[in-house]
């Protein structure tokens, strides 16, 4: 398959029409833009937005997006918003995704994420409908028995805190509807693993980027719980580069590309929270941090992603490592608070990324 670049891939979907679950949080929001600023007629679903800034709302976008609020668990609604909008592709954002909340709030989680998700296969099964969907879930899918191996798409699926697990089951279920009902069928669909996901724009709590950004400009001290915690750390135009193209491969060839999928970084680009740290407090952020004493809910230590399958079928590759990732990521928030637009500063994102 010949590669082509982030531009060219926002471009097969021009005047297409898609529905995005989740288009208010944080990578439906990038996703969003990107499409519509590309000519696609978007149509998004979700609750209304949680953060306080919310990048969906500093976005502008043109005539060609709606907008719906509501809940992925509210069956009849999605059904009359999907059915009705007859879309080309879904991308399946909506979710419950901080694994802390998950231990204070596990009903909702579940109900979200797999009820969710099985909401939205149910009406793909039952619409009459031809369209392509990528499900996303995370790369904490995996049985994690901390051997600090790169996990692959074939590795054991589990989850031990909630989110984990609920997200572990929504893999399960999508392949068994796959299998079950859409096979040689109309509906395209195929799930993706992402790593750690930043960028600007992201507001979130008990995240690391966006809880530096928090203490930076609010003054407050950073709460660590873990600084020798490792993640796949990436730039939010990676995955979602990886998604768009997966999503034009799977319309062409279903055979070959409904399955799932990891997207991260290189392995050497895996890093610790306190590398993640030192990296940021040469931005001349001042950091004064605070450890969490006594943290019983336990969050993996360990993460890594295996990408040589997407490398091999999809000749997708991640373009800037996380370094780079974590610079242009906290320029981006020091420009927004400095006036700049929350558009100009994703279409500049979006410029550097497209000609490495």
């Amino acid at each position: 398959m010949e590669t082509m670049g982030l531009i060219n891939a926002l471009n097969q979907f021009k005047n297409k029409k898609i529905f995005i679950t989740g288009h208010t949080g944080f990578k439906g929001s990038w996703l969003t833009f990107l499409l519509d600023h590309y000519g696609a007629i978007t149509r998004g679903y979700a609750l209304k937005p949680k953060t306080n800034p919310s990048l969906y709302l500093k976005l502008t976008f043109s005539k060609k997006h709606s907008s719906i609020y509501a809940d992925i668990n509210d069956f009849n609604r999605l059904q009359k918003e999907v059915i009705s909008f007859k879309p080309d592709f879904i991308f399946h954002l909506a979710a419950q995704p901080i694994v802390l909340q998950s231990y204070e709030d596990p009903r909702t989680t579940f109900n979200t994420n797999f009820n969710g998700t099985l909401n939205l296969l149910e009406v793909l099964r039952n619409g009459a409908l031809s369209c392509t969907a990528i499900f996303i879930t995370t790369d904490k899918v995996y049985e994690n028995k901390e051997l600090n191996i790169a996990f692959s798409e074939e590795d054991k699926l589990g989850g031990n805190d909630p989110y984990s697990a609920s997200k572990a089951a929504c893999e399960i279920l999508i392949h068994s509807y796959q299998r079950s009902f859409f096979k040689d069928s109309k509906i395209n669909i195929a799930s993706v693993r992402a790593g750690n996901v930043i960028g600007g724009g992201d507001w979130s709590e008990n995240r690391l980027i966006p809880d530096i950004i928090h203490s930076v400009f609010n003054k407050k001290p950073l709460e660590i719980r873990n600084l020798k915690a490792t993640r796949p750390w990436q730039h939010v135009l990676e995955p979602l580069y990886g998604y768009l193209m997966l999503a034009t491969a799977l319309s062409k060839n279903p055979s070959i590309y409904s399955t799932a999928w990891n997207f991260g970084p290189e392995i050497e680009d895996v890093k610790t929270v306190k590398e993640i740290i030192q990296i940021a407090k040469t931005f001349d952020f001042q950091i004064k941090m605070q450890s969490v004493k006594n943290v019983k809910k336990q969050e993996a230590k360990y993460l890594s992603l295996n990408i040589d399958k997407v490398k091999q079928k999809l000749n997708w590759n991640p373009k800037w490592n996380s370094e780079l990732a974590i610079q242009k990521t906290l320029n981006w928030y020091q420009k927004f608070y400095q006036g700049e637009t929350a558009n100009k500063l994703i279409e500049e994102n979006l410029k550097m990324y497209n000609n490495i």
